[in-house]
């Protein structure tokens, strides 16, 4: 196929409101280097830490959700702010958006012709191949390197997998950053079928995903939400749903497992539910976390941390197993997709406005010009 030399991609500027992204049609078409494939890009799903570094919500300075400045950024947080995932500063202009798929189109030095005309979806983290697990140097797909918010990226070889999939490009573009993520939670939270997890942040990209993949597991999964969502999140697997603000917790939990506590609490949210996740933890229980939108700031009582023999748990760069056993539990239809709406890159503002008030179920998507 021929390649243009310029493309349409929606271009980071800087940290702030929606102001700073810049739909443009005059962006290059990058070339592959050494190591590296061209990819036309079909769809790239919309996630939570796109917004959160647009706005520099991981800036310490900021204390707020993510809905708080979702729209207009935080005052505090300028340009040269830390307000990459990593304690980096962002290198501006980026183009941000991991979770693409498409399909190889070129190939550069060292890449086998073979690479061409794959279907392919993309693992996120960015490593040094020399110690790939060293945290410290891990960067992230549309954070420290360009992303799928275009019509073409160049990423190295290592960061794509093929996939054999019946999936829809817009269905796939739903798996990479949240089903990674939640895996990376239940395997660090070590979760198996005797396990009881309470899973916060139910119907977004991250908590339906940790709803399927704990289930896969055997265990019994109980999901906060909203009233309204209640049967839709029952619908992809919960076995109970607390309804946020009308059940009480530890009646849900005792009329599901026949105790008032879960053994591991699983949360993307943070803040307001902080305390109320702890008090039905058990003893030798195990709290993971990879998020939290609802605020970073939260109060513990060590005295109960360690009486009670809790383990607490972040988890942020996944082991290198995780990404190929996503791909394979895809192919094999252990999980669905969980497709909300899908957008033109065009209006990118709109699927963020849409992604802050979270009514939807599962994943937005992006979908470039074609």
């Amino acid at each position: 196929m021929k390649i243009p030399s310029t493309m349409t991609a929606v271009v980071l500027t800087g940290h702030g409101g929606f102001e700073k992204l810049e739909l443009r049609h005059d962006v290059p078409v990058p070339t592959p280097g050494v190591g590296e494939v061209l990819i036309k890009v079909a769809a790239c799903g919309v996630n939570n830490t796109d917004i959160n570094t647009r706005i520099g919500w991981y800036d310490d300075s900021v204390e707020g959700d993510t809905t708080s400045g979702g729209e207009s950024g935080f005052d505090s947080v300028e340009d040269d702010s830390v307000g990459g995932w990593g304690n980096t500063g962002i290198q501006f202009p980026r183009i941000q958006g991991a979770d693409l798929v498409g399909r190889v189109v070129k190939t550069g030095k060292g890449v086998g012709d073979d690479w061409l005309g794959q279907r392919i979806i993309t693992d996120n983290w960015l490593r040094n191949w020399s110690d790939p697990m060293d945290r410290a140097q891990a960067g992230y797909l549309g954070s420290e390197c360009d992303g799928g918010y275009a019509q073409y990226v160049a990423l190295p070889i290592t960061n794509v997998g093929k996939i054999n999939s019946d999936w829809t490009d817009e269905e796939l573009a739903t798996v990479s950053c949240s089903s990674c993520t939640a895996e990376g939670m239940l395997e660090r939270a070590d979760v198996t079928s005797a396990d009881t997890v309470l899973i916060t942040g139910a119907s977004g990209g991250v908590g339906s995903a940790l709803i399927q993949l704990a289930k896969r597991r055997g265990a019994t999964v109980i999901a906060l939400t909203t009233a309204a969502k209640a049967e839709a999140v029952k619908a992809i697997g919960a076995d109970a749903v607390i309804r946020r603000g009308i059940d009480k917790w530890k009646d849900v939990i005792r009329a599901t497992t026949g105790t008032d506590v879960v053994t591991v609490t699983a949360d993307v949210v943070g803040g307001p539910v902080f305390d109320d996740l702890l008090s039905v933890l058990a003893r030798g229980g195990r709290y993971v976390t990879s998020g939290a939108i609802g605020g970073k700031k939260v109060t513990l009582d060590v005295s109960h941390l360690y009486l009670f023999d809790w383990k607490l748990i972040g988890s942020t760069v996944n082991e290198l197993h995780i990404f190929p056993s996503l791909v394979r539990y895809v192919e094999n239809n252990e999980i669905k997709p969980l497709l909300a709406k899908t957008y033109p890159l065009a209006d990118i503002e709109q699927a963020q406005t849409d992604f802050l008030k979270k009514e939807h179920i599962g994943k937005l998507v992006i979908v470039p010009p074609q």
